[in-house]
C-alpha cells in the first residue's frame, strides 16, 4: 500500500508498504464462492443470475448469514430453484463453507464494522466487501490495519463491490442483467478498471465495452475518506494479471490516493498502459469549497484538486484526456494501438444464455398471465392501510364503529344499520360463557389443567360445538324459515319433525322451564321487539314454543332458537339481503359462527382462570363412573 504524506503545496514524503496479497493478482475466479451477510433477496438473486449467464457450474453464493435465523432460503439458479443455507453466526457459516473466501457485507453502517472484523478474523475469509456508507472512520482504520497485517483485502466501505467478467460478481455491481449483457460482462475482456464510484463504474463498464473488448475485472473501492483498498492497490494487482492488457482508472477530487498511483508509475512498477481521469474539475467554478456526493469527494487544497491530480498522472506517464468527454476516445485509441501491436487479440464474441424471467416481472410486463390461487373479497391489505369490505381501517376508527360493525363488513360485506350491529354485539355478550359445567368449558378446563397452550385449550372446547351444544342456531333458523315460508302451523311443523325423527332445533333446555325462562332469550326478544322493523320469524318461534310447552315443560325456546329466528328477522327486515343471499347465509353456517366467536371469549377466560389458579392435572373421580359389564 502506498501512503502519501503531503502538505498543501508540496509532496513531502512517500511511505511505501505494498500489500503482497493485493499485488499478487486476481481476487476472483469462476469457482469463487461468497458468504452473504444480512439477507437481501435482490442482490443475491442478481449474483446467481450472473453466475448462470456466465455458465458457472456452481452458484457463487455458498451461504447466507442472517443473525438470529437458520434454515434455507429459496432462490433461482437459472431455471432451477435451489435452497441456499442460512446461518445465524459468521463462525458457523465459515465452518460450514470452508471454500467460501469472500464475505459480502450488507449490514448497516452501525454494525458493518463489527461484522466485517468478525469475518476478517476467520481463517477462510480472504476478501471482505463492505457495502454500507457512513461507517465510522475509526472503525474503518482498524479494519484496514487488521486486513493489512493479515494479508487480506477490504473493498469499501461505501462500495457497490466489484466484478470479474464471466466469473464472479459482488451484489448489485453493474446493475441489471440487461446492463450486464450490454456491457459484455458475461465473458472476460482485456481491460482492468478501478474507480471510487459505484455509479460511475456502471457508466464506465458501458463506455469500455463500446470501444474495447470489455473489462476483465472492475472494482469500485468506495467513496468514503478511508477506503479499505486504494486505486493503486488494484492497478498494481491488474499489472500482474496476464489477461489484463491495459488499465482504466477513474478517480475524483479529494484525498491523495491518486498520488500513490503516480509514484508507482514513476518507479516503473506498472508496465501496462494506464488511461486515467480524475473527475471534479468543475469544483474550481465554485467560490467556496464544495462537498460532492462521496464523503471523500471534497478538496482539501490544491494538491487534492482534480486538475492537480490529472496533471500529476499525465506527468507520470498515464494517458490522461483533456476532459471527461474525451475519456472514451483515449480509451479507444489506447486499445486499438495494443491491437495493432499484437498485444491484444480481441475476444471472440459469444451469445449468453437467456435468463429465465421471474413470474412477477413477466406478469407486470404483460408477457404472461397466471391464475391466482386465492380469491378474497372481504379485505385488502395492499394499500397504505388495510380495508374491510372496502372501508379503510382509519375510517372505521374515526367513525367510532364497533365489533358488530366489523363483523358486518367482514362477514356480510356491507355496513348494516346500527340496530343490526348492536344485536350482533348483544349476541356475543350473551353467548360469551355459560359457566364451567357445559361441555365446551369443561373440555377447555381439562386441557388447561393438562398444561397445554392457549390455542390447544381453546380448540378442545370449540370442537364440542355442534348439534347438541351451541351449534343449533343455523338448524333452528333453517327449519323455522322453511316452516314459516311454507305456511305450516306450529302443530304441523312440530308433528312433521316428530314423524321424521328430528328434534326441533332451538327448542328444549336441560335446566330452563316454562316457568323459569332463559333470561338471555327474554333480553334478545325485548331488544328485537323494540328495534327491529319486523319480528315475524321470532313470533313464529314463540308460537312453536307455546305448542311444545303443552307437551313438556322443558321444551322452551332456547338461546339458539332465539338467535336463529331473530337473525332471520334481521336479514329479512333490514332490506339489505335478497332471498337467495339469506338462504346462503343460513346454509353456509354464518349463525353458528356467531356462537363460535362469542364462546371463544369464555373459553379463553376459562383457560386463563385455570392457569392463574395453578390447577393440577384433572382426573375424573371413579365414584362418578358407572362401571358395568
Amino acid at each position: 500500500m502506498l501512503h502519501l504524506l503531503v502538505s498543501d503545496n508540496q509532496i513531502i514524503k512517500y511511505v511505501v508498504s505494498i500489500s503482497y496479497t493485493m499485488a499478487s493478482g486476481q481476487l476472483f475466479s469462476r469457482t469463487t464462492q461468497a458468504l452473504f451477510y444480512n439477507y437481501k433477496q435482490l442482490p443475491i438473486q442478481r449474483m446467481l443470475d450472473f453466475d448462470f449467464l456466465c455458465g458457472r457450474e456452481t452458484p457463487s453464493v455458498a451461504g447466507i448469514i442472517n443473525p438470529g435465523s437458520e434454515g434455507f432460503q429459496k432462490l433461482f439458479f437459472g431455471q432451477e430453484e435451489i435452497a441456499v443455507p442460512v446461518h445465524s453466526a459468521i463462525e458457523a457459516a465459515c465452518a460450514a463453507h470452508p471454500t467460501a473466501d469472500v464475505f459480502i457485507n450488507f449490514a448497516s453502517f452501525r454494525s458493518a464494522a463489527a461484522s466485517s472484523m468478525a469475518a476478517l478474523k476467520q481463517p477462510t475469509i480472504r476478501v471482505v466487501a463492505i457495502i454500507a456508507e457512513g461507517v465510522p472512520e475509526s472503525d474503518t482504520k482498524q479494519l484496514i490495519a487488521f486486513a493489512r497485517a493479515n494479508n487480506k483485502v477490504v473493498i469499501g466501505p461505501a462500495t457497490v463491490g466489484g466484478i470479474q467478467a464471466g466469473a464472479f460478481r459482488i451484489g448489485d455491481t453493474a446493475g441489471t442483467i440487461d446492463n450486464i449483457i450490454e456491457c459484455k460482462l458475461y465473458r472476460p475482456g482485456s481491460v482492468g478498471f478501478v474507480s471510487k464510484s459505484g455509479g460511475m463504474s456502471n457508466e464506465m463498464y458501458n463506455t469500455i465495452a463500446r470501444v474495447t473488448d470489455g473489462i476483465y475485472e472492475g472494482i469500485a473501492i468506495g467513496g468514503d475518506v478511508f477506503p479499505g483498498s486504494t486505486l493503486s492497490d488494484h492497478v498494481l494487482r491488474f499489472n500482474n494479471i496476464p489477461q489484463i492488457k491495459m488499465m482504466v482508472v477513474l478517480g475524483e477530487l479529494g484525498g491523495r490516493d491518486e498520488y500513490s498511483l503516480v509514484e508507482a508509475l514513476k518507479q516503473g512498477k506498472i508496465n501496462k498502459p494506464v488511461v486515467a481521469w480524475v473527475s471534479g474539475t468543475c469544483a474550481r467554478l465554485f467560490k467556496s469549497e464544495v462537498q460532492f456526493g462521496h464523503a471523500g469527494a471534497k478538496s482539501g487544497g490544491e494538491m487534492e484538486s482534480a486538475q492537480a491530480k490529472n496533471q500529476a498522472l499525465r506527468d507520470a506517464g498515464a494517458v490522461v484526456p483533456t476532459s471527461y468527454e474525451a475519456f472514451e476516445a483515449v480509451i479507444k485509441e489506447t486499445f486499438e494501438k495494443l491491437v495493432e501491436d499484437g498485444q491484444i487479440c480481441p475476444v471472440k464474441e459469444v451469445k449468453p444464455p437467456q435468463i429465465p424471467e421471474d413470474l412477477n416481472t413477466a406478469i407486470k410486463s404483460g408477457k404472461v398471465r397466471a391464475p391466482t390461487h386465492i380469491i378474497s373479497t372481504i379485505s385488502d391489505d395492499r394499500g397504505e392501510e388495510p380495508c374491510y369490505a372496502g372501508v379503510p381501517m382509519s375510517s372505521i376508527i374515526e367513525q367510532g364503529l364497533g365489533v358488530g360493525d366489523v363483523i358486518s363488513l367482514l362477514w356480510f360485506k356491507r355496513s348494516l344499520p346500527h340496530y343490526c350491529t348492536k344485536f350482533i354485539e348483544i349476541c356475543i355478550m350473551l353467548c360469551a360463557d355459560h359457566g364451567p359445567c357445559v361441555s365446551g368449558a369443561h373440555n377447555t378446563i381439562v386441557t388447561a389443567r393438562a398444561g397445554k397452550d392457549l390455542v390447544s385449550c381453546l380448540v378442545s372446547g370449540l370442537l364440542t360445538i355442534g348439534p347438541r351444544f351451541g351449534g343449533a342456531i343455523d338448524d333452528a333458523a333453517r327449519y323455522f324459515k322453511d316452516a314459516y315460508d311454507r305456511g305450516l302451523t306450529p302443530y304441523e311443523f312440530v308433528e312433521s319433525m316428530k314423524k321424521k325423527g328430528i328434534r326441533v332445533p332451538g327448542i328444549g333446555h336441560r335446566i330452563k322451564r316454562g316457568d323459569n325462562r332463559d333470561k338471555r332469550v327474554e333480553l334478545l326478544q325485548l331488544f328485537a321487539r323494540t328495534n327491529f322493523p319486523s319480528v315475524k320469524y321470532m313470533e313464529y318461534a314463540v308460537q312453536v314454543e307455546t305448542y311444545t310447552l303443552s307437551k313438556a315443560n322443558n321444551l322452551v325456546l332456547n338461546v339458539d332458537g332465539a338467535i336463529g329466528s331473530l337473525f332471520l328477522d334481521l336479514l329479512a327486515g333490514s332490506g339489505m339481503f335478497t332471498k337467495p343471499e339469506i338462504d346462503e347465509i343460513v346454509g353456509i353456517g354464518y349463525l353458528n359462527g356467531l356462537f363460535v366467536l362469542a364462546r371463544s371469549i369464555g373459553l379463553i377466560g376459562h383457560t386463563f382462570d385455570q392457569k392463574r389458579l395453578k390447577q393440577p392435572l384433572y382426573r375424573h373421580p371413579w365414584e362418578d363412573v358407572l362401571y358395568t359389564k
